[in-house]
């Protein structure tokens, strides 16, 4: 005959917080502890068989229990007090032909375009409104796919550069024959954290374009990056001021 001794399994979670006060150690000073941390326990069932002795065909279980002790890592603050809120940045990027931008370094020796080739570019950034002066960009495209009907699909990653208030790097595709997203993949300064996309509109490639930031885990913008846009027309150019970077249309220290 088998017989079994059941044990209920429970599972309790707590959390010891010891403090030590600073206390007076007879001729050694002052020794301060302080112990902190929070612990899950739960309790498992372990089953043993035992056989008595001078017995063939008797044997009796036993449940036991035990307990185990688990560190819990605290929850971090950090991602619960993210800003979530989405926040929109409206930049032109302008090829003015005065940066030898952009340069085509071509993978193939045949004549035309094939996977791989590689566009370096770089080209000046005015804030939405055409009334300031922001920066530049700086990156490379890789041939993905060429349509000699229409135009080129590559594989883009590049920054866009404002001066003391940081960068913002994207990543995605880039096509120049439509409008397209992009990733927001981080930043610097004011854009430390930042995630979220771009869209990217072509106007005149390469020549204008205009980028509609949706940008979200950051503090609210400077307010001089926060302008209402002038709508993406080939017409489009920058002020005169901005154009001459005129110390009231630039932003300080403006990536050049």
């Amino acid at each position: 005959m088998a017989c079994t001794n059941t044990l209920k399994v429970k599972a309790i979670t707590y959390k010891s917080s010891v403090a030590a006060s600073a206390f007076q150690s007879k001729g050694k000073g002052v020794l301060a502890l302080d112990f902190s941390a929070s612990l899950l326990t739960k309790d498992f069932k372990i089953s043993t068989t035992n056989y008595p002795k001078n017995s063939n065909t008797s044997r009796f279980s036993r449940g036991l229990s035990t307990q185990a002790f688990f560190w819990r890592k605290p929850r971090s603050d950090d991602q619960s007090s993210r800003p979530t809120k989405v926040q929109e940045l409206y930049v032109y990027e302008m090829n003015e032909r005065d940066r030898g931008s952009p340069a085509y370094l071509k993978l193939s020796q045949k004549e035309g375009k094939f996977l791989g080739d590689l566009v370096p570019f770089s080209n000046k950034l005015y804030s939405g409104d055409l009334q300031k002066r922001l920066g530049i960009t700086a990156g490379l495209c890789m041939l993905i796919q060429n349509f000699p009907e229409k135009g080129d699909r590559y594989e883009a990653v590049y920054s866009f550069y404002f001066g003391d208030y940081g960068h913002v790097t994207v990543q995605g595709a880039y096509l120049t024959y439509e409008d397209t997203y992009l990733a927001v993949t981080g930043g610097s300064g004011v854009f430390e954290g930042v995630y979220g996309q771009v869209k990217l509109q072509q106007i005149v490639f390469p020549f204008k374009l205009f980028y509609t930031f949706y940008l979200k885990g950051i503090k609210d913008l400077p307010a001089e990056l926060v302008v209402k846009p002038v709508a993406p027309t080939p017409a489009v150019e920058p002020s005169a001021a901005a154009r001459a970077a005129e110390p009231h249309a630039t932003i300080a220290n403006f990536t050049t």
